[in-house]
């Protein structure tokens, strides 16, 4: 072989060998950083009284099929600052940011449980009650005219409220409050879903304690991130004014819909929209 070809069959050799190498730290290579791009966050559901997680059911399938991590961990129900205290702790095992989505009573969980955790990026009310410090969710009621809880505004109970005894850990007495059956489909659903539904849904509903509905909230979160607020217009149990003067208090990004107070049961998608938009927000 003379010394041209030779060296001629070296070079492609070396070549080959180079080119191989490239290719090889190319397909193991790290891939690049987007600086602007964030992993989504982490959407957690809190239900409030008279439902249970699985009225959350269509957002979750929603915002699964986006690509989201949801969570929809049970509300105990039978004191705002033990429940806010619970929710609290379980936010403390999700790691990376969090939007944290709060339905009736659950919203004055979220209010109060997600005060000094810095992974809650967003707060998203859906219909949904959102104290000052010192208020309850009763207070909110009363304040607002429109709610069919109860037909007659001096009654020690709201009329569509059955009151139920229950002794506590304590040996004390507690008083647990159920949407009448015959009232269920008017005040929680506005008459927006057929009366079997109404049915089931009234069969299955989580009481709260009256202990709950009148302890006064702390400090609230809303005041330091963002928010969110869904405004339902045809609520018959939190009135639609009050969810309007809530919002605007809060600063919150605001939408309405036209639906009832367990709006995320009747329209899953308006709820999904408002809280993509509340995980995507820079």
């Amino acid at each position: 072989m003379s010394h041209h070809r030779s060296g001629r069959l070296a070079a492609i050799v070396t070549t080959g060998f180079a080119l191989a190498a490239s290719v090889g730290t190319a397909a193991f290579a790290t891939p690049a950083h987007h600086p602007g791009r964030e992993a989504k966050p982490t959407i957690v559901l809190v239900h409030g009284a008279w439902a249970d997680s699985s009225s959350w059911s269509g957002v979750v399938k929603r915002l699964r099929a986006d690509g989201y991590k949801v969570s929809a961990p049970a509300t105990p129900l039978r004191g705002l600052s033990s429940d806010s205290a619970y929710l609290a702790d379980y936010l403390k095992t999700i790691k990376g940011p969090i939007v944290l989505v709060g339905h009736s009573y659950g919203g004055a969980v979220i209010t109060d449980a997600a005060t000094g955790n810095s992974h809650v990026k967003a707060l998203v009310y859906v219909a949904a009650f959102a104290p000052d410090k010192g208020e309850s969710t009763a207070d909110l009621v009363a304040e607002f005219p429109g709610s069919h809880l109860s037909d007659d505004p001096h009654a020690a109970l709201p009329t569509a409220l059955s009151p139920v005894p229950f002794t506590q850990a304590d040996g004390s007495t507690g008083t647990d409050l159920y949407i009448k059956p015959d009232k269920y489909r008017d005040v929680f659903l506005s008459d927006r879903v057929n009366t079997a539904k109404a049915a089931e849904l009234a069969a299955t509903q989580r009481p709260i304690t009256a202990q709950a509905v009148g302890e006064p909230s702390g400090t609230p979160a809303w005041k330091t991130i963002p928010s969110w607020y869904l405004v339902a217009h045809d609520d018959h149990t939190l009135p639609a004014a009050a969810e309007r003067a809530m919002a605007a208090r809060a600063h919150a990004h605001t939408v309405e819909v036209a639906g009832p107070h367990a709006i995320a049961v009747t329209d899953p998608h308006a709820v999904t929209r408002l809280v993509e938009q509340a995980a995507t927000a820079r």
